[in-house]
């Protein structure tokens, strides 16, 4: 099956789930459909990572499957197959999610007024933390000053723009 987003579910597996995670795409990519023991013969990773992982792409609706019943066992069969149309849709809801972390930074950083002793590695303490700390850095006792956010809150801003635009 020849994907026109290919790279871009590949990138897609890799950060659910590593270079597993692409052997296995890699080994569905091939088939209309496949068992998770058959997997395992063509990329001879663990069973139970094979099932881990598609089960994360099923979480993302990356993969779907089709349940069948063994006779002589009665035990589940597992058929599972690949839905790359549905990529489009997961990065939508990832750039969705993205953006409703940003802008709740945004209002954080809007609505806070912060303080710094200058020091590289130390935190910025907001206004309210600061007065209980009588001013002074609690990791090295140096006074805090005033920190201008001015910077954070236009690249917050920035970068929420851009979101929206890619979603419309």
């Amino acid at each position: 099956m020849a994907l026109p987003n290919r790279e871009v579910l590949m990138k897609v597996a890799e950060v659910l789930g590593g270079d597993d995670a692409i052997k296995i795409v890699e080994a569905l990519e091939k088939v209309d459909e496949i068992t998770d023991e058959e997997i395992v013969a063509k990329t001879d990773i663990k069973l139970n990572t094979v099932r881990k992982i598609l089960y994360k792409l099923y979480d993302h609706s990356l993969v779907g499957l089709r349940r069948t019943r063994d006779d002589k066992t009665g035990w589940f069969i597992f058929h599972w197959r690949l839905q790359p149309d549905q990529i489009e849709g997961f990065l939508i809801n990832q750039k969705k999610r993205i953006l409703e972390k940003l802008e709740e930074r945004l209002n954080y950083e809007k609505s806070h007024d912060f303080y710094y002793c200058g020091t590289t590695g130390h935190k910025r303490i907001p206004f309210e933390e600061a007065t209980e700390y009588v001013f002074r850095c609690p990791e090295c006792d140096k006074p805090l000053m005033h920190f201008d956010n001015t910077n954070i809150i236009e690249f917050l801003s920035k970068k929420i723009e851009q979101l929206r635009t890619e979603l419309q």
